[in-house]
């Protein structure tokens, strides 16, 4: 006689089976499925206020807005703390801190045990990307923090129809999270790639506990993509609309703190204004593309909020951005004026703190008012610049790749890469001077390949190969680009002004893709000519004009045998492609 077969499990089976395990282990007290609704979030903002979680902001000028004093260890993410636990070591890379995914999950379970005693369990599910599109991947975090998952609500498509999603395709991202005791000696960040599993323990902070964003969209969505045949990129996606009506799309790498949101929200300058140009926001920090059926690549913002960076947004720096944060807004770790309203460095207006981030009173002797790293948490929809493109299920098309950090000297206003291989290496060799984002030093130069040193979830090595797969018969790919807009003169000065400015270096970047406008070529790549950049109303020195758009031939070839040195470090899996050009262009260089 047959046996009559057993079902196969569905994906709520398997969810449900983890959710006991977790509770098990974990020991909470309640568990709350989180189904994303307004009157649920208005339960844990009540909750928040309550216990002082949150403190509620001035309802006349900020309604709806609420302030988050973090513990003063826990400001910023902790990539000395964060472990990639693969089988084999070289397949995490010298990139990533490894552990094997045994000693990983041994560690991580350690310090779980019992942790939810006394809490509530919530159990967030969540949806990377627009809700309906097959470029889209979902998640669950389970975390015992309510500030989690009022972000989480805010920065992914949360709630019943994420979980609705998940019960159909079968797959999904397990995030455990909890705050613990906020012990920097008790904290990590452990990611299972082949597992699609995060474990984050002992930090309550952004990018450490909302595992929707650095954890699963970079770290674990970089592994997915390279299975899948895709890319999961830190980096800024902006619609540019000339006067005909016509809209490009850029995708721009930046490490954190360098920009990335105000040139997500660039306002343009008045007199492109009064001709018809427009910037369109996609989003400011990740960037996940998918060739299309055209060859071109498509891409998508997998969040639906931003989580940016307090300090220097102003009207003049970023007017969009500070429109964007007037109204149902969570801050983190700024200042309090006397009226109870955000306040922090760089803000510009005549108000003064009373109470810097950590609730003390303020005194600038002591520290600043905001921290350097503070944040603000807001729904995308809010920008004045938002593109309703931004939900579109199929993305949308990149017109030109950008790579940039912050180079005080050496490296030009922006270059073109002469094709995709000698791309990729423009992207696999940037380097950056640090900020604030991280611990550690700041104003240290640092290789931060496509901006994904702290992000990528495997052997760089491996990522550079991923990337230069794209460029097969048929490809329809993005010019790609270089811009540093921190070069800075003999005075220490900015030589270029930036901000509103920088799209007339994206002017140059589409009338190339579209073959519109010629170059100066040379063994870097190609430059603009001054002649092809429209300049009119932009005041630069002779000493501006050298250094912006000129190339220094003896500090390339210095810099040029650092990233040969550079890509040594990786060891037989550098792709040869990317070490034959680097040697090409060095012999370019000396010759």
């Amino acid at each position: 006689m047959n046996a009559i077969a057993k079902p196969a499990p569905t994906a709520l089976d398997a969810l449900n089976d983890w959710v006991a395990s977790v509770a098990q282990l974990t020991q909470p007290d309640r568990i709350h499925w989180c189904d994303g609704s307004d009157a649920e979030n208005a339960g844990l903002i009540a909750q928040m206020q309550a216990d002082g979680t949150l403190v509620k902001l001035n309802e006349q000028t900020h309604p709806d807005s609420w302030l988050h004093r973090s513990h003063p260890d826990d400001v910023a993410r902790v990539e000395h703390l964060t472990f990639v636990c693969t089988p084999e070591r070289d397949d995490a890379g010298p990139n990533n801190h490894w552990m094997s995914p045994t000693d990983g999950h041994a560690q991580m379970d350690a310090l779980f045990d019992g942790c939810m005693r006394g809490r509530t369990m919530y159990v967030v599910p969540y949806c990377m990307g627009p809700i309906d599109s097959p470029l889209s991947r979902c998640g669950i975090e389970i975390t015992d923090s309510p500030y989690v998952v009022a972000n989480m609500r805010i920065m992914t498509r949360m709630g019943a129809a994420a979980l609705a999603r998940i019960e159909r395709e079968g797959t999904f991202v397990k995030g455990l999270h909890s705050i613990g005791e906020l012990d920097p000696g008790r904290r990590y960040i452990m990611h299972f790639p082949e597992e699609l599993t995060i474990k984050s323990y002992g930090s309550g902070y952004g990018g450490n506990a909302l595992l929707g964003k650095k954890c699963h969209a970079l770290r674990i969505a970089s592994h997915q993509a390279r299975s899948e045949g895709w890319l999961a990129e830190h980096m800024l996606i902006l619609g540019v609309e000339n006067p005909q009506g016509e809209t490009h799309y850029i995708a721009a790498a930046f490490p954190s703190a360098c920009g990335k949101t105000n040139l997500a929200m660039l306002i343009p300058p008045e007199g492109y204004r009064e001709k018809g140009w427009k910037i369109w926001t996609i989003g400011d920090d990740i960037c996940w593309m998918r060739p299309g059926a055209d060859g071109r690549l498509y891409a998508i913002n997998p969040e639906a909020g931003f989580f940016g960076v307090a300090p220097g947004t102003s009207k003049k720096s970023n007017p969009n951005a500070l429109a964007s944060i007037q109204s149902h807004t969570i801050f983190t770790n700024v200042g309090v004026t006397a009226d109870n309203q955000p306040w922090w460095e760089g803000i510009g207006n005549d108000q003064q703190p009373v109470t810097d981030w950590r609730g003390e009173a303020y005194d600038p002797a002591k520290r600043p008012a905001a921290h350097p790293n503070s944040r603000f948490t807001v729904s995308a929809k809010r920008c004045p610049s938002y593109s309703p493109m931004a939900e579109d299920p199929h993305g949308v098309p990149i017109s030109a790749i950008v790579f940039g950090g912050r180079r005080a000297s050496l490296v030009p206003l922006v270059f073109e890469a002469r094709d995709w291989t000698h791309g990729v290496l423009v992207g696999a060799a940037m380097g950056s001077e640090t900020t604030a984002a991280a611990t550690g030093a700041v104003g240290v130069m640092r290789r931060d390949p496509m901006a994904m040193k702290p992000f990528c979830g495997y052997n760089f090595a491996d990522y550079f190969s991923h990337w230069l797969s794209f460029d097969k018969p048929g490809a329809k790919l993005p010019k790609v680009f270089h811009v540093n807009w921190f070069r800075k003169g003999e005075d220490g000065k900015f030589l270029w002004p930036g901000f509103g400015d920088n799209l007339r270096v994206l002017e140059w970047m589409i009338k190339r893709a579209d073959g519109a406008v010629g170059a100066v070529e040379t063994p870097i790549g190609n430059l603009p000519a001054e002649t092809d950049l429209e300049l009119d109303g932009v005041e630069l020195s002779s000493e501006a004009r050298a250094k912006l758009f000129g190339f220094d031939a003896e500090g390339w070839k210095a810099e040029f045998a650092s990233i040969g040195d550079y890509l040594d470090e990786y060891g037989p899996r550098m792709p040869a492609a990317l070490k034959e050009e680097q040697q090409r262009i060095s012999g370019a260089l000396a010759g």
